[in-house]
């Protein structure tokens, strides 16, 4: 495997600069597919629902009441019985 990686590398540093760009994020790919989609999902476009406006107002009012503190996630983990 050591001469594998070590042939990698003499290949690598024999490739123009202008093609290190596409290899790194072929080999991102490889190594991370799920971070790679994520990079190149496209945005959210879709409007906000009235239903999703109620829920984040009253998330954020839930917030401010709780002196700004969320859920620990051991005590989230607890409350919704993943353990």
């Amino acid at each position: 495997m050591r001469d594998t990686r070590q042939h990698a590398h003499q290949l690598i540093d024999r490739m123009p600069e202008t093609q290190l760009n596409g290899l790194v994020r072929f080999l991102e790919t490889i190594v991370d597919p799920v971070a790679t989609a994520l990079r190149d999902a496209p945005p959210d476009d879709e409007p906000e629902t009235d239903e999703e406006k109620t829920a984040v107002a009253e998330a954020k009012r839930w917030l401010r009441d709780n002196g700004g503190k969320g859920v620990p996630h051991a005590e989230a983990v607890r409350r919704l019985a993943l353990e």
